[in-house]
Order: structure tokens, then C-alpha cells, then sequence
């Protein structure tokens, strides 16, 4: 675009104005690209400012704050890199993925550092605190990161049109979270081991915290709740498993229920309104041209004016440009809002003139982004198919009748035939009588010739002038065809010099046809488009559709060889939306083979999977809560926050359940000991992991612009479970720890000693 615009200030400095011309341009979509791009780094900014904000409400130390905020430019400028070698191109959507990632990779580096921190607590040197914190620890943050990035596999490999833009966040997200992996077991405990000073009471170099009355309040009653509520359920086995059944069960519920129902792709926010319209067959140019006219009256007074200077934010949107073109194949129209914030809003101002025209059918929607052609991401085509044009168009019409009376204009839906319902198109069809061509002695050929001579002329030669080719044309003189009846009139010669008219050697006869005619795997087709209106989800209408038309219409009789097929972006997002339901199974088993390697065991990674239902509640829970503040659909980009969630939620459960088995193997404490001891250790690594996050993706969320449309369903959803799923893990887990790790350790262990144990001697 910068190149154009060169351009175009070099041709109206020069020929275009000698010309008596002006070259103006009127449109420019890279004005929404680069605010889109511009608002996801504001983001990025806030967001990385939130999480720091974060860590030193918690480590209450800017030293520490300083060692864990190290991850994050580290992580990003490393993603860019990595992306530029992939080929991967900076846009909003890898953008966005950035900035999801600037929470998620301070995650490891909080867990390292903590440890280190409480080692130093406990009066180990520097350097004993940083190796022996990291290495205690670098297992379950390995395990973190791996199943947070193995989870977009199976999305890295999706050759659905979908899978580009699910590739570029999984990429950035990918990259950002192994490099955060390894700054943390490497450049973290080395900066640890210089910088982080004692806190031990009475050391020469001891940080003095800061106290925070409410905040530090609030947290000590949380922990003495949550250690209560932990020591009262291991002490009973049913109460533990009553908790346990009765979270999960609950949430996997709320999840299942409350889910919206499914769009394809969110349209974005592009300045453009754009329609198609269909007049009833026949029209000419004269009368294209009056109904062009009432149109552009109709909007005029939506026009900018010379008198509006500034833009209206109480009073109707403004048209800043309108066009309106009619061609023989086709008639579309189009309007640019002053704001384009309101681009919306100039959909029924629009659409109002279209449908007062008897007879009309047109399609009015905002550009899409992503999707191709009229009516983008929200767009059911239903294709009937057969042999013959006229059973086919008698179907059409049935269908289009029952399709108007579950899906009304009435409610802002829209309709339009492809090519259309009717053989309305006039035509005069010429069919050659055979045995009076033999008795003249013409043929089929030179009849037809004759008749085009006297139409529109008839290329017979090419022929060379000077240096240029020309077509030679044999036409008729001018003022034989002024009337359809004229053409039975026309002169054909014979073969014996007889001139002779056309009715005379051919049936003439003044009928209809279609205007064009489609073919969909070699069938003749008719396509009933409809553009759903934003108030009905696309699978809510898609069901209505099978249901409500296709289905009624197989009750009632199909002519033999008619075939009903859903096409267009409602098959996209049924195949889709398909796929995604298989991606889910797959990071699903690839995360629990991850933990089963890590833990060396097929039960423990049964634990850490109930928090999976957990984040999915929270995740419905957050697209609930956003629905509050602005509309959002489950679009194919907010279910993409789903498997995410995949990844990310398990790692408060590897945690607790990594310090469990510690401080038994390790520490030899009892399981249940262990069970409290790891929560108490581990509640404020959980928790500085989780609002790092959640802060870091909310202004992803929150902040309103150009671009937010397209990934603030995917941040709600990841904010929603990860901050559900942070508090139940804790409820959870523990009792589901108490239940089994105790006798799986104890066989363990009894397992080890008896490898160990000196053989009998043999008699």
C-alpha cells in the first residue's frame, strides 16, 4: 500500500493532472490492519506491565520481580525470530498470540524461582539454593511446557483453511513457552545465585518485605481455609471422593450445557458494506438504471456532507462512499461508513431501499475478513442438483418457501437465488425446420449464420492493416431487427438465389430461459443462499435448515435424481468444527502420555486430567461473562482457547502432585503429610503462575478496537478456566491424592526393596 500511495502522489504530480484528470483513491483496508496490529502491541505492553505488577505484589522484591520478568522479552524477541525462519508473517492473529504468551511465560520461571527463594529462606547459600531449587523442580515445569506446546500438534498439521490462522498463534505461543523453559533452568538460578539476597531473620543482606495489611490478611485466612479444608478431606475417604465426584461431575456439566452454539470464523471488522442484487429477470438498462436511482435517493441522506467536519457519534452512521454497478451478469453495490467503528450499523440503512423493489432479492452484509464471497462467515448455501432445470427450479421454489418461513427477512435474515427461482429471461428461440432447409437446399449452419449477420455481425476473416490485426465482420445493414417479431423476418439466401425469411425454414418463438446455468459435479444446480442474521448462531441455523427444509422436503417426495446438499460456510464449519472434536481427543492423549512418562506411571496422569472438565466450566463461564460486556459467538478461533486450556491447566496439578511424590520419595513423610506440605509450598507458585497469566491475556479482553473482535473469545476463554480451574485444582486434587498415591507409593516402595534385597543363600 505504500507503494501505491508513492505511486499515485507521482501520477497526479505529473500526467494525470496534463490530462485534465484526478487520481483519487477511496478506500484503504491497511488503515484497520495497522490499528489492528497497533492495539494487540498495546497489549502486549499492558499486559507485560500487569504481570509485572503481579510478581511484585507477591515476591514483594523488585530484584526477584526483575530475575522472572527476563522470560518475557526474551521469550518474544526469540518468537519473532523463530517465526521469520518458519516463514511466518507478522500479523494480528501470531500478534495476539504473543500476547496470550506473555502470561503464560513467566510460568516456569515463577515455579524455579520460588523454589529458590524458599531454599533461601531456609538458610541455604546462594548457590546451594539455586542448583538444588531448579533442579528440584525442572522436571514438573518440563512437563508444564511440553504439554502446553504438544497440545497444537494436531493444529500445526490441520489442512483445513482454518489451520493458517490456528498455526500462527500455535507457533508464537509454542516458541515463546520452550524458550521461557529455557531461560529459566538457565539464565534464572544464574541470576538467582547473584542477585536474589537471603531472607533469612538476622542476615547481613536480609530483604526487608513489604507488608500489604488487607492483601497479606486475605491471603493468610485463604491459606489457613485451604490447608482446614485439605486436612478435613484426607481424614475421611468417602468425603474425599464425595468432593472429587461432585466438582468434576458438576463442572463437566455446566461445561456441556451452557455451551453457546457454533459460528465458523468471526467476520472482523472491515469498512466495507457490500450487497448483491438480484432483479426479477428481463430488466434492461433503462430500468436497471431508474432502480439504481430510488436506491442512491434512498441514500442520500445518509451522505457525508461538506458541512460535516467532525464525526457523529449520537446520530445515524454516515455514508462516506456508495457505488452501484449493473453489468449483464450481475448487480452489486457498496458502501464505506464515515466511521469505521459503525460499519455495522449501515446494514439496514442499506438493505431498507433493496427490499422495497417487487420482485427484488439481494444480500447485504459487511466484508468479511476471512470469509470468500458474499456473506463471509455466516452464509448456509443449499444446493439442489439433478438432471433436469425445470424439476430442479420446481424444488428450489418449495424449498425457498419452507427456508422463508423458518428463517424470516422479517428477522434480519437475507436471501438470494443463484441464478435464480424462475425461467424469466426472455428469449427468442429459433428451431430449424429440416425438411424445408433440405427443400431450399440450406443448412442448420447457414441458417444460424444468417440470422447472426443480421444481429450482431459475424467475424469471417482476419485481416492485416499496416502493422495491425484486425477481425474482418459481414454484417446485415442496420434497422432489420428492432422488434423481437423482426427476426422471423430476417432474408436468408438459398442455394438457388432465393431470399427467402426465417419463418419460412424455422419455428419462431418468443419464450424464457434461465440466466445462466451452473453445474456442481456435472449437475445442473440451483444454490438458495441465505446470510444469517447476527442474532442467530450459524449451527442454530444450519439445524433449522436440515431439519425444518431438507428434512421436509425428503418427507414429501424428492423427483428422482434431485439431490439437497448444505454447502458453503456452513459445511466449512461442520467439517471444522469436526476436526477441532478430534484435535481435542489427541491433546488430550498426548498430554496424558507426556505426564505418564514424566511420572512414570499410566494412574497418576488420571489425577491431573480432572482439572480438564474444571477449565472447560471456566472457560463457558468466561465466554458467558464476556457475552455480558460486548456479544461474542464460539467461533473456530475461541474454540482454539479450549485446547489451549488442554495444556496449560494440568500444570497446577503437576505441580502438587510433582511435591507430593517428592517429599515422600525424597523427604520419606507420610502420603498424607506430604499431601499437605506440597499444597502449603505450592498455593503461591499456583497462584502468581495463574494472574500472571489471566492479567497478561485481559487486555486482550478488555480493550475495544479495531482487531479485538477476532481473539477476545479465545482470551475469555483461556482467563475464565485458568482462573477457575486455579482455585477447584486445590480442591480437588488433594483429596484425589489422598485416595491414590498412597497405596501406589507404598508398592512402590515395597517393590524397590524388595529388587534391593539380598538373595536367599541357596542350600
Amino acid at each position: 500500500m505504500a507503494g501505491i500511495k508513492a505511486a499515485v502522489k507521482e501520477l497526479n504530480e505529473g500526467p494525470i493532472p496534463r490530462a485534465g484528470l484526478k487520481l483519487r483513491q477511496v478506500t484503504d483496508q491497511t488503515e484497520y490492519i495497522n490499528a489492528s496490529i497497533d492495539l494487540v502491541q498495546e497489549n502486549i505492553w499492558v499486559g507485560g506491565a500487569l504481570a509485572a505488577i503481579i510478581l511484585i505484589l507477591f515476591l514483594r522484591s523488585f530484584r526477584a520481580t526483575l530475575i522472572i520478568s527476563v522470560a518475557i522479552p526474551v521469550s518474544v524477541v526469540g518468537s519473532f525470530v523463530a517465526m521469520a525462519v518458519l516463514g511466518r508473517s507478522i500479523n494480528v492473529i501470531s500478534l495476539a498470540g504473543l500476547a496470550f504468551a506473555v502470561g503464560m511465560v513467566v510460568d516456569a520461571a515463577i515455579v524455579v524461582l520460588e523454589n529458590i527463594y524458599r531454599m533461601r529462606e531456609q538458610g541455604m547459600s546462594a548457590r546451594e539454593a539455586a542448583f538444588k531449587g531448579a533442579s528440584q523442580v525442572w522436571g514438573a515445569v518440563l512437563v508444564s511446557a511440553l504439554t502446553t506446546v504438544m497440545v497444537f500438534i494436531p493444529i500445526l498439521i490441520m489442512k483445513l483453511e482454518v489451520g493458517q490462522l490456528f498455526r500462527d498463534i500455535a507457533v508464537a505461543i509454542s516458541v515463546s513457552v520452550m524458550l521461557s523453559l529455557v531461560v529459566s533452568i538457565t539464565v534464572l538460578p544464574a541470576l538467582a545465585s547473584h542477585l536474589l539476597l537471603s531472607t533469612k531473620p538476622g542476615a547481613g543482606d536480609a530483604v526487608k518485605r513489604w507488608s500489604l495489611p488487607v492483601v497479606d490478611h486475605i491471603a493468610h485466612g485463604f491459606m489457613v481455609t485451604l490447608l482446614g479444608f485439605t486436612r478435613l478431606v484426607l481424614k475421611s475417604k468417602m468425603l474425599a471422593i464425595s468432593v472429587v465426584v461432585g466438582c468434576s461431575l458438576v463442572a463437566s456439566l455446566v461445561a456441556w450445557n451452557y455451551l453457546p452454539k457454533l459460528e465458523y470464523l468471526p467476520n472482523g471488522n472491515r469498512n466495507l458494506m457490500f450487497g448483491v442484487v438480484i432483479p426479477p429477470p428481463g430488466y434492461n438498462l433503462k430500468t436497471m438504471t431508474q432502480m439504481a436511482n430510488r436506491i442512491e435517493t434512498a441514500l442520500k441522506p445518509h451522505w457525508v456532507s461538506k458541512d460535516d467536519k467532525e464525526i457523529d457519534k449520537n446520530g445515524p452512521p454516515k455514508i462516506k462512499r456508495f457505488f452501484f454497478v449493473a453489468t449483464r451478469a450481475s448487480t452489486f453495490l457498496g458502501a464505506i461508513a464515515q466511521d469505521p467503528s459503525r460499519t455495522s450499523e449501515l446494514k439496514p440503512i442499506v438493505s431498507a431501499p433493496i427490499f422495497l423493489e417487487p420482485g427484488t432479492f439481494g444480500i447485504v452484509n459487511q466484508s468479511s475478513l476471512f470469509g470468500r464471497g458474499l456473506g463471509g462467515g455466516r452464509r448456509i448455501e443449499l444446493d439442489i442438483a439433478g438432471p433436469e432445470l425445470a424439476t430442479i427450479l420446481a424444488v428450489a421454489g418449495n424449498a425457498a418457501g419452507k427456508i422463508f418461513a423458518v428463517l424470516p427477512r422479517s428477522e434480519g435474515h437475507q436471501f438470494r437465488p443463484k441464478p435464480g427461482l424462475e425461467l424469466g429471461a426472455p428469449e427468442v428461440r429459433v428451431t430449424p425446420d429440416r425438411l424445408r432447409l433440405a427443400d431450399a437446399g440450406v443448412s442448420v449452419r447457414e441458417l444460424g449464420q444468417s440470422i447472426d449477420v443480421f444481429n450482431d455481425g459475424m467475424r469471417v476473416a482476419e485481416v492485416t492493416v499496416g502493422n495491425d490485426r484486425i477481425d474482418m465482420t459481414l454484417k446485415g445493414l442496420g434497422g432489420h431487427v428492432t422488434t423481437t417479431q423482426d427476426i422471423s423476418s430476417l432474408p436468408v439466401v438459398t442455394a438457388r438465389s432465393q431470399v427467402l425469411p426465417v419463418s419460412s425454414l424455422a419455428s419462431v418463438k418468443l419464450t424464457s430461459g434461465p440466466i445462466e446455468i451452473l453445474h456442481r459435479e456435472r449437475e445442473r444446480t440451483v444454490i438458495l443462499q441465505v446470510s444469517i442474521d447476527d442474532s442467530v448462531p450459524l449451527e442454530t441455523a444450519v439445524d433449522l435448515v436440515k431439519l425444518q427444509v431438507i428434512a421436509k422436503l425428503e418427507a414429501e417426495g424428492l423427483p428422482p435424481g434431485v439431490s439437497l446438499r448444505i454447502k458453503g460456510t456452513a459445511e466449512k464449519l461442520q467439517e471444522t468444527w469436526a476436526h477441532m472434536q478430534r484435535d481435542l481427543l489427541i491433546s488430550l492423549v498426548i498430554v496424558f502420555l507426556v505426564m505418564a512418562v514424566l511420572f512414570e506411571s499410566f494412574i497418576y496422569p488420571l489425577i491431573i486430567m480432572l482439572s480438564v472438565p474444571l477449565a472447560a466450566a471456566g472457560g463457558v463461564g468466561g465466554l458467558a461473562a464476556q457475552n455480558l460486556i460486548t456479544a461474542q459467538p464460539l467461533d473456530m478461533l475461541t474454540v482454539l482457547g479450549f485446547v489451549i486450556l488442554i495444556g496449560i491447566v494440568v500444570n497446577n496439578a503437576i505441580l502438587l502432585l510433582h511435591q507430593t511424590l517428592f517429599h515422600i520419595r525424597e523427604d520419606n513423610m507420610e502420603p498424607n503429610d506430604a499431601i499437605i506440605e506440597a499444597t502449603r509450598n505450592r498455593v503461591r507458585p499456583i497462584f502468581m503462575s495463574t494472574l500472571t497469566s489471566v492479567f497478561g491475556m485481559l487486555p486482550l479482553v478488555l480493550l475495544p478496537g479495531a482487531g479485538s473482535e477476532l481473539y477476545r473469545g479465545l482470551g475469555s476463554v483461556v482467563v475464565g478456566g485458568l482462573a477457575l480451574s486455579a482455585i477447584l485444582t486445590l480442591v480437588i486434587i488433594p483429596p484425589m491424592m489422598s485416595l491414590i498415591v498412597g497405596p501406589l507409593e507404598k508398592r512402590s516402595r515395597n517393590k524397590r526393596q524388595a529388587m534391593s534385597a539380598p538373595a536367599a543363600p541357596a542350600e
